[in-house]
């Protein structure tokens, strides 16, 4: 399995949200969901209509690790999600990220994954860029902006801070910027 990375600076956040709404809004909000969340994209799309709608949590059990979860909406997901619902006026039962094939399916990882990584190439992106890189990306501005490992580590559910800060790369970060100095002689 290839290592995908975070997306670091906020104006590629921007112009990859801005790309996706353009194109397809629950594009646009599977990225958001992603984002704000930090879910495994298992789980992402595992969510239906209910999960969103007027709710201030996601509650459900992870696919992976069986645990329960409980985490709070961002309201900027909130928003445009809960707006996403009333446009298209769709049921408490409809998979939120549903397929085009088949009666009220979600879309595959697969699928998540081109939609994804398309978009990532059409902005022109530098770096590996998957379905993780979308929780990845949460964990890494998570990061910058409290320094609170601790957290991030409980919610991403990992054994230990160091695999929390080599998962959202800040550790390469951190490796880079040391031998950015480096020099034999």
């Amino acid at each position: 399995m290839n290592s995908v990375d975070p997306i670091r600076d906020t104006n590629d956040i921007i112009n990859f949200i801005e790309y996706l709404k353009e194109r397809n809004e629950r594009d646009y909000i599977l990225a958001l969901t992603g984002f704000y969340s930090g879910y495994r994209i298992s789980d992402v799309l595992s969510l239906k209509v209910k999960d969103f709608r007027d709710r201030d949590f996601f509650y459900f059990r992870e696919k992976k690790t069986n645990k329960q979860t409980k985490l709070q909406i961002n309201p900027i997901l909130k928003k445009a999600a809960n707006e996403y619902i009333d446009y298209n006026d769709l049921n408490d039962n409809e998979f939120m990220f549903k397929s085009q094939k088949g009666y009220n399916k979600p879309i595959t990882r697969q699928r998540a994954y081109i939609i994804l990584s398309t978009a990532a190439k059409d902005i022109g992106l530098q770096g590996s860029f998957g379905t993780h890189s979308l929780r990845k990306t949460m964990g890494y501005h998570y990061y910058q902006q409290t320094k609170d490992v601790v957290t991030l580590k409980m919610i991403f559910n990992h054994s230990s801070i160091d695999v929390t800060l080599l998962y959202i790369g800040v550790t390469q970060d951190i490796i880079n910027d040391k031998l950015k100095g480096f020099k034999l002689y």
